[in-house]
């Protein structure tokens, strides 16, 4: 069973190569998912995989790339009917 969680990325998260980043380690470690700026300044990730590895990456989220300043992470837990595949970049919401 796969564990699935939203995160709400806050801080210095936009324009410092934290999507690219969070893509990179994300299919590093197999996980699928996507994650996309939001309008209000934050980032929004939806992360899937064994509960482990997803604690990981929340983890590793808390740090982000060498340019970023994380304030804040909020987890989500969510049941989605339809995983998604892969890991990608969205547009912004």
């Amino acid at each position: 069973m796969a564990l699935q969680a939203r995160l709400t990325i806050t801080g210095r998260v936009q324009g410092v190569g934290y999507r690219d980043w969070l893509v990179d380690t994300g299919r590093r470690l197999g996980l699928t998912g996507w994650v996309r700026n939001r309008g209000d300044g934050a980032v929004e990730a939806l992360i899937v995989g064994e509960d482990a590895v997803v604690g990981t990456m929340i983890d590793a989220c808390r740090q982000g790339p060498p340019l970023a300043r994380v304030d804040e992470i909020d987890v989500e837990p969510v049941d989605l009917d339809i995983l998604p595949e892969g890991f990608r970049r969205l547009p912004t919401a």
